[in-house]
């Protein structure tokens, strides 16, 4: 599997689509996936709007659960790196991240009232 750092300064404007959820590996017995370490790694759909572009909506894994993340809310994304992978026919791009953070006093605040 190839890694590739993402710079995500160049990415634009990072938002929650989906708040934070543990990633399940059995959905029959609900299984948390765990990470090297033992720590459940849990999930964050956001989305990525570079300028003059298309919205696109990513599922970034990331260990342990990410802490005052709302749906709707700006965020910070650190050290992010893309996967390549593949099996049989299927292939894809996966995203794992450091840390997810709220950004506070950004538009999502404003909008509800908040002065974070």
């Amino acid at each position: 599997m190839q890694s590739i750092p993402v710079d995500t300064a160049r990415l634009g404007v990072l938002r929650c689509a989906i708040a934070p959820e543990a990633k399940i590996t059995n959905s029959e017995t609900q299984e948390v996936k765990r990470d090297r370490d033992g720590n459940p790694v849990w999930t964050v759909a956001v989305t990525v709007r570079q300028d003059g572009r298309r919205i696109s909506v990513i599922e970034i894994a990331v260990s342990g659960q990410p802490k005052g993340i709302e749906e709707g809310q700006i965020v910070k994304v650190t050290g992010l790196t893309a996967f390549m992978w593949s099996m049989g026919d299927r292939h894809g791009v996966s995203f794992r991240a450091d840390a997810i953070t709220p950004v506070h006093g950004g538009p999502a605040a404003h909008a509800k009232g908040g002065d974070a």
